[in-house]
């Protein structure tokens, strides 16, 4: 269990460092089983992804029921919903990064390059808007992620999937990328 806390704060720290979540944004969570039982260890509500310790981070089971002391993330029915939705994944995480939730709050939309896997759309699944950490949120982000591994919220940030949290961790930092790559071109396109 130890070894998935870690990998948690790993994640976070990573997507914090890289400038994918600011402030007391985005959350990351990993699912694991503990005595034949879905657990699933997500990051805390407000408190920033930059300086997790162990002690932060929230287990529940699969059905939101705390197992340990504190608050999970708001979005943790979106991650549960996710979860039961994919079997197959053990990694969820979620960001507002710059570029990529600027595609989310426009009406542009973000090509599907290679390295996401196979191109089957020209562009990244998105949602419509859902109020962050509702129902309705949950149930449209998992049933969009049944075939994806990455989707943009509209007016919100991305979520991306993956059989590790690195895995996930790593999608979220392509999409960003890729974002920023379109923003940058469209901008040389314009002079």
């Amino acid at each position: 269990m130890k070894n998935v806390v870690k990998s948690v704060i790993d994640v976070s720290n990573y997507v914090f460092e890289r400038g994918l979540v600011s402030g007391k944004a985005g959350n990351v969570s990993v699912r694991f089983k503990n005595e034949g039982k879905d657990i699933v260890a997500i990051t805390p509500t407000l408190k920033s992804l930059a300086d997790l310790k162990e002690e932060d981070i929230v287990l529940i089971d699969e059905n939101g029921k705390n197992l340990t002391k504190g608050k999970p993330s708001s979005e943790y029915n979106m991650h549960l919903a996710i979860y039961r939705e994919k079997p197959e994944i053990t990694g969820i995480v979620h960001t507002h990064s710059p570029y990529a939730t600027g595609f989310a709050f426009s009406d542009k939309k973000i090509k599907r390059l290679e390295g996401f896997g196979a191109i089957k759309s020209e562009y990244l699944k998105e949602i419509p808007y859902e109020k962050p950490g509702s129902i309705e949120l949950a149930e449209s982000a998992a049933e969009a992620l049944k075939n994806e591994d990455v989707i943009i919220l509209k007016n919100h940030g991305v979520i991306a999937t993956g059989e590790t949290v690195e895995e996930a961790g790593a999608l979220v930092e392509f999409t960003e990328e890729i974002a920023k790559t379109q923003f940058v071109t469209h901008m040389l396109n314009k002079l």
